[in-house]
């Protein structure tokens, strides 16, 4: 009997020896997949927090995305505001001078009271003018960019400043050349502001841009002279020289190469047709 106890002690023993290893090996497994599952959330991208301060990763790109957007927003808007106070300054210079020369050669007459002593000029005409360069300085470069037509010829300043050259000789002209009639005078002027058109821009823009700003400056001009605000010596269009509109096309021309080369550093906008 005591044998038969001892054996069956020994074989409940096994058994439960044979069991504790069972239940230690599935621990193990269980601990090793508990591990495998950890780590791989660590190292998985797409782990998201959960809490009151947590962010998640499209939150956080559209904040970041929304911050960019702004502040290239602002920066385009101090760009604008700085090319429309140059095109301002550089047009009412330009007129100071330009009609500062037609009021001395007599081709330009103002009544005696609005004349200013200081200029020798009408107090309006330079603000005036320098509101219409920077409009026009603005409109070139943002035709080019919605006709998908980025204007690259001659895109310099060098090229800038000797279009400004030419168009101060062509008003030069119109004021000191002496022709048999004002026709003749005209034609040539007409010849001159294209040869300035072809030389510095040779777009399709540039040259619909100038017409109709020569167009539209001369209906105005028209309306300002029948008015009496000022008047010219010897109209022979209506009420003002026909060599105006000459005048007109190529400082529009002028203006708009000033204001694309100012208009350099913006990013080209793309045309979806």
């Amino acid at each position: 009997m005591p044998r038969l106890e001892s054996c069956a002690w020994s074989c409940s023993c096994a058994a439960r020896g044979r069991h504790n290893a069972q239940l230690g090996d599935a621990a193990a497994g269980l601990a090793a997949k508990v591990g495998e599952m950890l780590s791989s959330s660590v190292s998985s991208p797409s782990l998201t927090l959960v809490g009151p301060g947590a962010r998640s990763p499209s939150t956080a790109s559209t904040s970041a995305t929304s911050t960019t957007t702004g502040s290239s927003t602002l920066n385009l808007s101090q760009h604008l505001v700085q090319r429309s106070v140059v095109l301002f300054v550089v047009g009412a210079f330009m007129a100071l001078v330009l009609n500062l020369l037609q009021i001395q050669r007599n081709v330009t007459l103002f009544p005696d009271e609005v004349i200013s002593t200081l200029f020798s000029s009408a107090w309006w005409v330079p603000p005036c003018c320098g509101t219409a360069a920077a409009v026009v300085g603005l409109l070139y470069p943002c035709i080019d960019s919605h006709l998908g037509e980025p204007h690259k010829f001659k895109r310099e300043w060098a090229s800038v400043m000797r279009c400004i050259a030419v168009f101060v000789g062509i008003n030069h002209a119109s004021a000191k050349l002496d022709f048999a009639n004002n026709v003749q005078l005209s034609l040539t002027l007409a010849a001159l502001s294209l040869g300035l058109w072809w030389t510095f821009d040779r777009s399709r823009s540039g040259l619909g841009l100038g017409i109709t700003i020569a167009f539209v400056a001369t209906l105005i001009t028209q309306f300002l002279v029948y008015n009496g605000v000022y008047q010219y010596t010897s109209p022979d269009f209506l009420y003002i020289r026909s060599w105006l509109p000459c005048i007109f096309f190529s400082g529009g021309v002028t203006v708009g190469n000033i204001g694309r080369q100012l208009a350099m550093g913006i990013p080209e906008k793309p045309h979806n047709d």
